[in-house]
């Protein structure tokens, strides 16, 4: 894969050429040479487009694709080309498959469907046999085929020493667990966050408490075990002044925070639109500022857009009966871009691939070229035309965003 970039202003911190505009040279797949002008003796495909800007390529922690089993939600290969067009060059998959995946064949099928993209799959196994949290899966075997965490999607831990086994197993071999912030018998039948709103909308609520004290727990049993937990998409003041807390006392917690519940709160509900429904629930302008905050002194990790296409059928149906959650990978950088700067959300979409056991790649001559293209200046609505996934159920509709993604060049290959 050869190309040669022309005319782009890099946004990379760890690249001597930060915030300047450069030519950049690829050849099988490594960059060779940036300079102001390079010349194309070799007649390599040349890229030239409008305010072009390159950054280290993306990473999103929590996305779902639904293959195998809920392929009409979408497909592994549908859902990595909408990666690539929305700019990340590596995802962590769900097991929120049918069956799922909680075995060493299953991580190795998964892998398998994944091959040769541009964009770098890495699997997320379940934590307990077919996410039924009664006995754990098969943790070792699935690490040994390449799985880089375990977690029942959205499905709480409930019984605590589950959790404790699991930190204390999976510690053994540097084994990572995701813990879904809320305690059920909290949460209820609740559909949208406690507060005003609901009681005005007469929908049942989910109050803050559920998730606090499931973080609480959490982080008492991680201070027993010394194991390494994950607490993916908080939504809260109160779980940040928890894990604040924790970081403090050296503990080894990481957390996640969905881009969504960084922007909007629960007052967008008021007409009952169901692409609104979504786990933990968007909660209040406190919260989001506190979340805002977290981000900002490094209590939260990394964001996400917590990807997980729904079909119309569920969604389409009364608030009560819809089912959570919401597409985001093609709104996440516009999205972001209305809160930050973009030098701070390229910063927000490259944090947390260590975690995972990858490596940023500094845009540099000899590094190999992981690198999304983007202009960020572009204001737009944000409509179906802009959704590459096969499910629509995006809550960012008809929302104005900032920023466009013209795709990636990664793993030798160019995805525009």
């Amino acid at each position: 894969m050869n190309v040669l970039i022309k005319s782009a202003t890099i946004i990379d911190s760890n690249s001597e050429f930060n915030n300047t505009t450069q030519d950049i040279l690829i050849e099988n797949g490594s960059i060779i040479k940036i300079a102001k002008t390079i010349p194309n003796t070799n007649n390599y495909e040349e890229i030239t487009l409008n305010n072009l800007h390159v950054s280290q390529g993306w990473f999103d922690s929590s996305v779902c694709f639904g293959e195998p089993g809920f392929e009409d939600r979408e497909t592994i290969t549908n859902g990595l080309k909408t990666a690539a067009a929305s700019g990340f060059t590596t995802v962590a998959m769900h097991a929120n498959t049918n069956p799922v995946i909680d075995s060493n064949s299953d991580i190795i099928f998964i892998k398998s469907k994944a091959q040769n993209n541009a964009v770098e799959l890495l699997p997320i196994g379940a934590l307990t046999e077919n996410s039924n949290s009664e006995h754990l899966a098969e943790l070792f075997d699935m690490k040994s085929a390449g799985a880089v965490a375990f977690y029942d999607y959205k499905k709480p831990i409930s019984n605590p020493n589950l959790l404790k086994i699991a930190l204390q197993y999976t510690n053994g071999f540097g084994g990572l667990v995701y813990s879904f912030p809320q305690e059920n018998k909290i949460a209820g039948l609740g559909v949208m966050n406690e507060h005003v709103t609901s009681t005005t909308l007469g929908l049942k609520g989910n109050p803050n408490l559920a998730e606090a004290l499931q973080v609480a727990r959490d982080l008492y049993i991680l201070e027993y075990t010394d194991g390494a937990l994950h607490i993916p998409t908080i939504s809260t003041a109160d779980s940040v002044d928890l894990i604040r807390q924790a970081k403090a006392k050296q503990l080894n917690v990481t957390c996640s925070v969905a881009i969504h519940n960084l922007m909007l709160t629960d007052d967008v509900l008021t007409d009952f639109n169901t692409h609104y429904k979504v786990l933990p629930p968007l909660r209040t302008k406190t919260d989001v500022a506190a979340l805002i905050e977290g981000l900002k002194d490094g209590t939260i990790d990394m964001v996400t857009s917590d990807h997980n296409p729904i079909t119309i059928e569920g969604k389409k149906v009364e608030f009560d009966y819809a089912e959570y959650g919401t597409i985001g990978l093609e709104s996440a950088f516009g999205a972001l871009q209305t809160l930050f700067s973009t030098e701070e959300t390229v910063k927000l979409l490259t944090s947390g691939r260590s975690l995972f056991g990858g490596n940023n790649t500094p845009i540099k001559e000899g590094e190999q070229a992981n690198i999304t293209l983007f202009n960020p200046n572009k204001e737009y609505v944000f409509s179906t035309e802009h959704i590459h996934s096969k499910s629509k159920n995006s809550l960012f509709l008809d929302h104005t965003l900032k920023g466009i993604v013209y795709g990636v060049i990664a793993n030798t290959k160019i995805a525009l």
